[in-house]
């Protein structure tokens, strides 16, 4: 009976226990609840041991926000990024994750999908939270978002890209670099006919120009590009190996934009029994994991999303707790891993 008239005591508005409905149920002070919730070593054994029975017994969970307004600190960073799945930006997820939450903070992610509209929306929504930092894959050149993350004065690491008028800080890699390094390693194996599968990304693009720009440079023929759109899968990576082939049934090399589509060249390339890497090379881009234990294992461009995600939560914790941050632009380059496909 006791039982049922506390639960309904303890639900008002919009029916959340509050840290007053703990304390009571302790038998202390509001204050003396907060402290043991926040601060427990200012609280004897005796009250914490009170109030964290009435907090288990509540289901009470803390307002972070609110401490974090008092203290005009949320202990919350927001990262944006293209995709989850199948993705080469989970290794810096992970490292950011791990190296903000043994710093005391926490990770609020929101995925993109590829999309500068979606993007524009999670920042809107991220801004009004007042994260102590926001994480972007990619940089901002221009648009709504980018006043606004200006304006907003919230510290911001752009990633997985260089520019050289970031937002604030910034960690990656130049994807221009890439498209070149890996044309002129392709060219240095003796392929001539060379082609690009791509999805619709403006970074992806970049590598691709950067690497028909080296091969006409050789001397060599025009690079066909083979575009499948926002479609990332396996499935998209054999219909545009299909279409390469219908086009250019010589060639002999190929460049993807990412290592899911060179996976779904290498499937296509089997059940049509063309030889790889004799017949044609093949490079992804990423270094996904698994890839080193594939038959034939997978030759692609290997970025160290790791050292990125580290580095990011850093900056991001140095610039909320109010240290400067030098250098604000750190190169962390890239490899191409050769394997069997080249």
């Amino acid at each position: 009976m006791n039982s049922k008239v506390n639960s309904k005591r303890t639900r008002r508005g919009s029916g959340a226990i509050t840290l007053r409905d703990v304390a009571k149920l302790a038998g202390v002070a509001p204050i003396t609840a907060s402290r043991a919730v926040n601060t427990p070593g200012q609280v004897s054994p005796e009250v914490l041991k009170k109030v964290l029975d009435a907090v288990q017994r509540t289901g009470y969970v803390p307002n972070r926000m609110a401490g974090g307004l008092a203290s005009s600190r949320s202990r919350l960073i927001a990262a944006i990024v293209p995709s989850t799945v199948m993705s080469v930006f989970m290794e810096t997820i992970e490292a950011l994750n791990s190296t903000l939450f043994d710093a005391g903070y926490q990770l609020m992610l929101g995925q993109s999908g590829y999309s500068a509209a979606r993007e524009e929306k999670l920042l809107d929504a991220v801004i009004g939270r007042r994260p102590d930092g926001i994480f972007l894959t990619g940089v901002m050149h221009s648009g709504k978002g980018r006043t606004r993350l200006l304006a907003s004065g919230i510290p911001v690491v752009e990633t997985w890209d260089l520019t050289r008028t970031p937002i604030d800080m910034l960690i990656g890699f130049s994807h221009l670099d890439i498209g070149h390094e890996v044309a002129k390693f392709l060219l240095g194996k003796g392929r001539r006919r060379l082609a690009v599968i791509r999805a619709e990304d403006e970074r992806a693009g970049r590598r691709a120009t950067a690497f028909a720009e080296t091969v006409a440079r050789g001397g060599q023929r025009d690079v066909l590009v083979v575009n499948v759109g926002d479609s990332r899968s396996l499935k998209s990576g054999r219909e545009a190996m299909v279409r390469l082939l219908a086009q250019a049934p010589d060639t002999d090399a190929i460049f993807c934009s990412s290592d899911l589509l060179a996976l779904g060249v290498m499937t296509e390339a089997r059940a049509r029994r063309i030889s790889i890497p004799k017949q044609i090379a093949l490079v992804g881009f990423g270094d996904v994991p698994f890839l080193a234990d594939m038959v034939p294992a997978l030759s692609t461009v290997r970025i160290n999303g790791a050292a990125i995600g580290q580095q990011a939560a850093h900056f991001l914790i140095e610039r909320a707790e109010g240290r400067p941050v030098s250098p604000h632009i750190v190169d962390v380059g890239f490899s191409i891993v050769e394997r069997d496909t080249t």
